[in-house]
């Protein structure tokens, strides 16, 4: 009998702790979500992605934190990846382009273009350079591919050149004859104008979504917003500083905020294009006159040409933060950056001569010259995929 007992009690047992482990397991499940609920954190709802409805046409916008997302450092569209890396330079008075190697500093070739250029712009699809020949009436395109200028296309009074995001049209604007002059973007024909009851239409650039630009009027001191599908000047106001003559402009790398260069406040507008309200001063230097954001949209170099320094704005502290002085002086204009975001390079516009300069440091690395009046040169290829115009404002 003792076995039997034996050999059931074993038997029990071995049930017992068949059942223990079979309750155990049933009870897992809801031991381990307690022990979730209680001990590990919530898991984060996912956040939508803002999504900015840009211009009819426009590349999307690819971070609407930065609209200079697609201009870091050799990030170069497949369309001008093989281009040779050239400094284009134009001679306002002496009716060339400098073509400069930056990789030596020298100047490799010079070609004659129209009656007093005035700045290089990079077309919408990157593929062509137009010298803007402002008083012989001209656009003369450059290969960037081949550096070769091709025939020149009559164009009336085209100080400066823009194309809007989408890549529809390109504006001219017409300083002498105030005009906004809309025409298409590859043949150049003429689409529609747009007087202004302003002075001196000379720079722009686009809101983040690209429905809207601002105009610089330099000698009427007066900025103007632009409705860009509707090609209409929605809005216009007199900077409220007595002789003003409004430069460059350039919006922050968030959007909210535009600049404006002005060479007699001897600073840089701080505008809410939005709201286009009255406008603050930040006091840079003599005769501010360029503005360049760094390749990394932490900073923006700003030209000081009367003083022959360059300001350094940080964006995120919303301060200056450095001045950096040319050595023996100068007349710093417009320029670019280098694709690499290393090298500043500036037209001297009244000393003949381009200065690079080290975005670190400040030093001047090299001091070119060039024909007379040299102004709106471009740096190229730049990152970007496409082109806004000027010197290189690139999205």
């Amino acid at each position: 009998m003792l076995p039997t007992r034996r050999a059931r009690a074993l038997t029990a047992a071995v049930a017992l702790a068949a059942l223990s482990t079979l309750a155990s397991c049933t009870d897992a499940p809801g031991k381990h979500r307690d022990e979730a609920l209680g001990s590990n954190p919530a898991v984060a709802p996912v956040k939508q992605k803002a999504v900015v409805r840009g211009l009819p046409g426009m590349p999307p916008v690819l971070d609407p934190s930065d609209v200079y997302a697609a201009d870091r450092p050799n990030r170069l569209s497949p369309v001008v990846r093989d281009f040779p890396s050239r400094v284009y330079v134009p001679n306002t008075n002496s009716n060339t382009v400098s073509v400069i190697d930056p990789t030596t500093y020298k100047v490799i070739e010079t070609i004659p273009v129209g009656t007093q250029p005035q700045h290089v712009v990079p077309s919408w699809d990157l593929k062509t350079l137009w010298v803007n020949n402002d008083r012989g009436n001209t656009l003369t395109p450059i290969d960037p591919r081949t550096g070769k200028a091709g025939k020149s296309v009559d164009v009336h009074d085209p100080y400066n050149l823009y194309f809007t995001p989408n890549g529809k049209y390109a504006i001219v604007m017409a300083s002498l004859d105030r005009e906004l002059v809309f025409r298409d973007a590859h043949t150049m024909k003429r689409e529609k104008t747009v007087p202004v009851s302003c002075y001196g239409v000379n720079h722009a650039d686009f809101s983040a979504d690209g429905r809207y630009f601002i105009v610089s009027c330099e000698f009427s001191g007066e900025l103007l917003k632009v409705d860009t599908e509707k090609m209409k000047v929605v809005a216009q106001e007199k900077l409220p500083y007595d002789g003003a003559m409004p430069q460059d402009v350039k919006i922050s790398p968030d959007g909210k905020r535009f600049y404006i260069a002005d060479m007699v406040a001897n600073g840089v507008w701080v505008l809410d294009g939005d709201k286009f309200t009255r406008p603050t001063l930040l006091h840079t230097g003599k005769g501010a006159h360029g503005l360049y954001v760094s390749r990394d949209s932490r900073e923006m170099y700003i030209s000081n040409r009367g003083e022959g320094t360059i300001s350094v704005f940080d964006f995120t502290e919303n301060r200056l933060t450095k001045k950096w002085r040319l050595p023996d002086g100068g007349s710093p204009d417009m320029g670019g950056v280098s694709a690499d975001g290393k090298v500043l390079w500036l037209s001297g516009r009244y000393n003949a001569e381009v200065y690079a300069i080290d975005t670190r440091t400040g030093e001047q690395l090299a001091r070119i010259k060039v024909g007379s009046g040299p102004h709106g040169l471009a740096v190229y290829p730049q990152p970007g995929r496409y082109s806004l115009g000027h010197t290189g404002v690139f999205r």
